[in-house]
């Protein structure tokens, strides 16, 4: 079958950095959907595996953690889905990705694709819906309707997690939500999506804080940068407050900075479960049954700002320049390869 990936780790410059290729047709087994992807998206860590991932000898890196798609086979052991369902998930980062036209995927990973979307605009969706959501409920301990009297930071609200995360925290909980954002467009965009408060990134935290009239964070979901912004983040946490973070720091964190206010550090990865096949592995699955509803009902929008065009290497080198730009809002997508 047709597939983009890379036999090498390289920079998006080199022309190899992402070729298209031929491979064999997955082989699901018994927990697994077999799915026609239709429509993909990225992330950086499309960009981060392509750059420094594991690479089998002799065969492509097939990478993508996004699809949405159709079922044409399950598994013996599989409930709850049959051939011919629309279905969206993020997938398992130890397994052939996505970027493929056809995909084996744990069921207990899958949900159904919500009604109200396209393909396109429904692979936008679960890896930030799941990074968003375990980060905020599972990390940082929120209750769903809680946070009362509670305010929540979230670092970089206009990227992939932080467009889903904002919205979450506002229509799942009473948090009072404030995002970091700097240029127009994504202080237009993370207003938009439900932020209380917006403050600037590139100022002085506490001074941005002061502004609005908080008297420090409760809880920070920290998802860019996190090494530039750490000591500010420090100071503005309330004793006894939680820090998240989803990025991977260029520099140590001194968590001893931590110890004075008993301040909590927590990480998300949302491909912990599959990867470690939790005894819980099936929460994703029912995580994005309760994404699609929440799209279908409207309580949730969409997130689809930048739409690449089919899958192939060309298009989805465009796709990867957009994300290594820094400067993504939402998230960018691309039709499935053609048959």
């Amino acid at each position: 079958m047709k597939a983009v990936g890379f036999f090498q780790n390289h920079p998006l410059s080199h022309p190899e950095a992402l070729v298209d290729v031929e491979v064999a047709e997955p082989e699901p087994g018994p927990d697994d959907l077999l799915v026609e992807v239709r429509a993909v998206s990225v992330n950086p860590v499309d960009t981060k595996v392509r750059m420094g991932g594991t690479v089998p000898p002799g065969a492509p890196r097939i990478a993508g953690w996004d699809a949405a798609g159709v079922v044409l086979s399950v598994g013996a052991r599989v409930q709850g889905f049959a051939p011919g369902d629309e279905v969206f998930y993020a997938g398992a980062i130890d397994r052939p990705g996505s970027n493929a036209q056809r995909q084996a995927v744990d069921a207990r990973i899958v949900g159904h694709k919500p009604a109200s979307l396209s393909f396109a605009d429904a692979a936008a969706l679960p890896l930030t819906s799941i990074t968003a959501w375990e980060l905020l409920f599972d990390r940082l301990g929120v209750a769903p309707g809680g946070g009362a009297g509670q305010r929540l930071l979230v670092v970089g609200g206009a990227g992939g997690v932080g467009s889903m995360l904002v919205q979450i925290a506002r229509r799942f909980t009473a948090l009072t939500v404030i995002s970091t954002a700097s240029r127009p467009e994504t202080v237009e965009w993370v207003t938009r999506l439900g932020a209380h408060h917006v403050v600037d990134h590139r100022r002085p935290l506490a001074e941005e804080l002061a502004r609005i009239g908080a008297d420090g964070v409760h809880l920070v979901a920290s998802l860019t940068q996190t090494e530039q912004h750490f000591p500010a983040l420090v100071a503005a946490l309330r004793p006894q407050g939680r820090l998240a973070l989803i990025d991977d720091p260029k520099q140590p964190l001194d968590i001893r900075a931590l110890k004075g206010k008993s301040l909590s550090l927590h990480w998300e990865l949302m491909f912990t479960r599959p990867m470690y096949q939790t005894d819980d592995i099936a929460e994703q699955g029912r995580l994005l049954e309760r994404v699609a509803q929440a799209i279908d009902d409207r309580r949730l929008v969409g997130t689809r700002t930048r739409h690449f065009g089919t899958l192939g290497a060309a298009t989805l080198r465009q796709a990867h320049a957009w994300i290594e730009s820094g400067q993504a809002i939402g998230k960018g997508v691309l039709d499935g390869l053609p048959g």
